[in-house]
């Protein structure tokens, strides 16, 4: 008797659940949104309008795991995504079957050698391994898969100090770079403290590369894994202001002091976002506004551009005295919006004999945490067409040699840094490789402190999910496979060294099969 009373309780809350409160909840809603009066949909149609909304705001998840093919998707397609996650992870970038490129479409291709290079003829540094860790895969299945991970020396992909980049080289501290590729600019607050911590280390643990700061000044965080520095300074001053916003020569030598920040660069404009910053009061924590100079929790908005200067005479003024106080290198980071803005800025360096030790440029095509669609769609040249406007007016001008190009734009593979560097750049920098290698998942939140994986966020609790330890060694094997892919795909352009790369080893393939070399 008492097993029915339980089996008739059961099935009552069960009908309750299932059937009763679902119905009640629906008319709820279906008188709610008769009587509102925002939405149109909902008053005409309540139960199918809450299907539509639902639908909706799942629909870029749904599309990015399910229905989008593997080469569909922007800014990265899922293909590109596993191209930055798995050599992160697993230290390996081999793949099977054949490439999934659609050969059909217009492209720039590498110019492969009839006689490529062996591998011991490659003018590389490998002698000093570097200990790092590894994911090993022991099943695989539909329901589970397990995984473990373990320590490997890995070799370290050097540039020999022969071939190292010299940025600078009439400073008082020239820097000297051994790796091709680095970070680019992400600040602290864009990303949180973990994100950037275990980029400091895994980059440090990389050796020859570098971080850039951002325009939010230099942390500790940066400092933490002992990776080298280029701080970058932005309009708002963030990190080298007075209390009155005024540059502040004090705070730039206590900087220069630092022996990991090895160059300076001032930011005109970046790929995504031509303007000032926007900083809302609610992310300016104690800390955040210690490491700025601004007032805690108040709103931060960068001015467009700087006070300081307004054309290429106060510009490099500006840039002489940073060299000066500092006796490290200074660059400017810039994106070009035509062959004229190129030639301008090369031309006056000819004539004045000033400049920038380095040019960071960056392309229309870059990301950013926080922008506006117009901007981001359609302000700026993209990279491929400004690096090649950029190297030819600074030869044009004879003035390419005093000057190094930094390239960065979708950035994320080492056959985009070969061809990067072929059509001009010296040295790449990444940005959201990085934040992939560290975890990002590309939400698209990174504008909202809500980042799920804790990246580009400065939530604590957010943030607790990404662990330094363990994401610092994907980093560091992000950094070696691509510059490995680099050298093997050095050697099978002929090339002894990614160095050597120019743009007779690249050739542009229209949709029609023609090809066309890159002039």
């Amino acid at each position: 008797m008492f097993w029915i009373e339980s089996v008739s309780i059961t099935m009552a809350l069960l009908i309750l659940f299932l059937v009763v409160l679902p119905t009640a909840i629906a008319i709820y809603l279906y008188v709610f949104d008769r009587r509102q009066r925002q939405h149109a949909i909902l008053r005409n149609y309540p139960i199918l309008g809450r299907m539509r909304y639902f639908l909706e705001k799942t629909g870029p998840e749904l599309r990015q795991y399910l229905f989008d093919d593997d080469n569909d998707g922007e800014p990265f397609n899922r293909e590109e995504y596993l191209h930055m996650v798995m050599p992160g992870k697993y230290l390996n970038s081999v793949i099977g079957f054949g490439s999934k490129r659609d050969f059909n479409e217009a492209g720039f291709y590498i110019r492969n050698a009839m006689f490529t290079k062996q591998n011991e003829e490659m003018r590389v540094d490998n002698e000093g391994l570097i200990d790092t860790m590894r994911y090993v895969v022991k099943e695989d299945n539909l329901f589970s898969r397990k995984e473990h991970r373990e320590e490997i020396p890995a070799l370290p992909w050097l540039l020999p100090e022969d071939d190292a980049v010299i940025i600078g080289p009439n400073c008082q501290h020239p820097f000297l770079v051994r790796s091709m590729l680095g970070q680019s600019a992400m600040s602290y607050r864009a990303l949180g403290e973990n994100a950037i911590t275990a980029l400091s280390k895994g980059i440090g643990m990389a050796q020859g590369a570098w971080m850039n700061t951002g325009e939010g000044g230099l942390s500790s965080h940066y400092l933490a894994g002992g990776a080298d520095i280029i701080a970058q300074i932005g309009s708002g001053l963030f990190g080298f202001r007075t209390e009155d916003v005024e540059f502040s020569w004090e705070r730039l030598r206590e900087k220069a002091e630092i022996p990991q920040v090895k160059a300076f660069e001032i930011k005109l404009a970046q790929g995504a976002k031509m303007r000032g910053g926007h900083v809302e009061g609610a992310k300016v924590t104690e800390e955040i506004a210690a490491i700025r100079n601004v007032v805690p929790y108040k709103t931060i908005n960068s001015p467009n551009r700087f006070h300081q200067f307004d054309d290429y005479t106060t510009l490099f003024d500006f840039t002489e005295k940073i060299r000066q106080h500092s006796g490290k290198p200074v660059g400017i980071k810039v994106v070009i919006g035509s062959k004229q803005d190129a030639e301008d800025l090369a031309s006056f360096m000819h004539e004045t004999g000033l400049g920038s030790d380095h040019i960071s440029l960056d392309g229309g095509e870059g990301g950013s945490g926080a922008t506006y669609q117009d901007l981001a769609d359609s302000v700026g040249l993209p990279l491929r067409s400004s690096l090649v406007l950029l190297d030819d007016a600074l030869k044009k001008y004879g003035v390419r040699d005093r000057v190094k190009i930094i390239a960065s734009g979708k950035i994320t593979t080492p056959d985009r840094a070969a061809i990067a560097l072929a059509m001009g750049a010296d040295l790449v920098q990444m940005a959201r490789g990085f934040m992939i290698s560290v975890g990002c998942i590309m939400a698209h939140k990174c504008h909202t402190n809500t980042c799920p994986a804790g990246v580009a966020t400065t939530d604590k609790k957010l943030q607790q999910g990404l662990v330094v330890e363990e994401k610092q060694y994907r980093v560091t094997n992000y950094i070696l496979t691509m510059r490995e892919g680099l050298f093997r795909i050095a050697v099978a352009a002929g090339l002894d060294s990614p160095t050597k790369f120019d743009r007779q080893h690249v050739v542009y393939k229209d949709e029609r099969g023609r090809v066309f070399p890159v002039e």
